[in-house]
C-alpha cells in the first residue's frame, strides 16, 4: 500500500520501510517537504529494525492538492487514519518542524493510546507567532513576508531558504550543499502553492499549549541552538516549561535542517532513545 484517502477523498502517499514486525515509527515532515525529508532517518531506523512510516502531508509531495483543510486538524487527522488504516501500535510518533506540530496535534486530538514514545524535532510548539502572551515568538512581518514571497516568485524562496537559514548556511564559514539546497527546492516545487500558502499560517499561527499538556509518554525535544528558523526560545524551551518529564537534547550551533546537517547525531540519538 502506497496511498490512503482519507474521509474527505484526499489521498495520502504513504512510505512503508523496514520489517513489518518490527515497533512502528512514524515520521511527519516540515514544510514545505515531503517523507523524502527523513530519508537519513528512515533509512537508518528501517536498517535497525524499526517499521518506519512516513507519508506526505496533504498538499505535499505525492499526495492530492485539496483547496481546503490545510490546517493542523486536518494534518492531524490525516496522521491518525494513516495510524489506524495502517493500524499501527506502540507508535514512536516523531515529528519535524511543521510536523511537530502536526503529531503535537495529533496528541491533543486523538491521544496516546497507539503511542509509545513522542519525539519532537526543531519543532514549532507551543507557538511561533508573537503575542502578548508570547512576547519571545516572531512578529506576523515575518509570516507575512513568506506568503508575499511564495506569491512573488515561490522557486526563489524555497531556493532562498535552503542556501540560507535551513542549513545555516548564511552563517560565515559555512560550507554549502548544493545538494540539501537542490532537494528542499525540489521538494518544495512538488507542493502546491496553495497548500502551501495556508500552511504558513497552519505552523505560524496554531497554539500547541493545550496539546503539549496532553503529552503522558517518554518524550524527546531536540532542537538546534542556532535554530534561525524556529528560533529554540520560543520553541524546545517553551515545550519543557510543558511538558515537564521531556528530555531536552540542544545541538550546540546547529541550524534548523539539522536532519540533514547533524543526521548521523541525530540518527545515534534516536536509536537511544527507542532503545530506552
Amino acid at each position: 500500500m502506497n496511498s490512503i484517502t482519507t474521509r474527505d477523498g484526499v489521498s495520502l502517499y504513504v512510505k512503508d520501510w523496514g520489517p513489518p514486525s518490527g515497533q512502528p515509527v512514524v515520521l511527519s515532515h516540515g514544510w514545505p517537504l515531503n517523507a523524502d525529508s527523513w530519508e537519513s532517518q528512515a533509512l537508518h531506523l528501517a536498517s535497525n529494525g524499526y517499521r518506519v512510516v512516513a507519508h506526505d502531508r496533504r498538499g505535499h509531495g505525492r499526495s492530492s492538492q485539496p483547496w481546503d483543510g490545510n490546517d493542523m486538524d486536518h494534518y492531524a487527522d490525516d496522521l491518525a487514519q494513516v495510524i489506524e488504516v495502517l493500524d499501527l501500535r506502540n507508535i514512536a510518533l516523531f515529528g519535524f518542524s511543521t510536523g511537530g506540530g502536526e503529531v503535537t496535534r495529533y496528541v491533543g486530538r486523538h491521544g496516546t493510546g497507539r503511542v509509545a514514545k513522542i519525539c519532537l524535532i526543531s519543532a514549532v510548539p507551543p507557538l511561533m507567532l508573537k503575542t502578548a502572551a508570547n512576547p519571545s515568538g516572531q512578529p506576523i512581518e515575518v509570516f507575512d513576508g513568506l506568503r508575499a514571497a511564495s506569491l512573488v516568485d515561490r522557486s526563489k524562496l524555497y531556493l532562498d531558504i535552503a542556501s540560507g537559514p535551513f542549513f545555516g548556511f548564511n552563517r560565515p564559514g559555512a560550507e554549502k550543499s548544493q545538494g540539501m539546497i537542490d532537494s528542499f527546492w525540489l521538494q518544495g516545487m512538488m507542493a502546491g502553492h496553495k497548500n502551501t500558502y495556508d500552511c504558513i499560517r497552519a505552523f505560524s499561527e496554531t497554539d500547541f499549549t493545550e496539546d503539549l499538556k496532553r503529552f503522558d509518554r517518554p518524550t524527546l525535544i531536540v532542537h538546534g541552538a542556532d535554530d534561525q528558523i524556529v528560533p529554540i526560545e520560543a520553541s524546545a524551551h517553551a515545550a519543557m516549561r510543558l511538558v515537564p518529564h521531556a528530555t531536552l537534547s540542544v545541538y550546540p550551533g546547529a541550524p534548523h535542517g539539522l536532519t540533514d546537517t547533524h543526521k548521523q547525531q541525530l540518527n545515534d540519538d534516536l536509536l537511544v532513545f527507542l532503545r530506552r
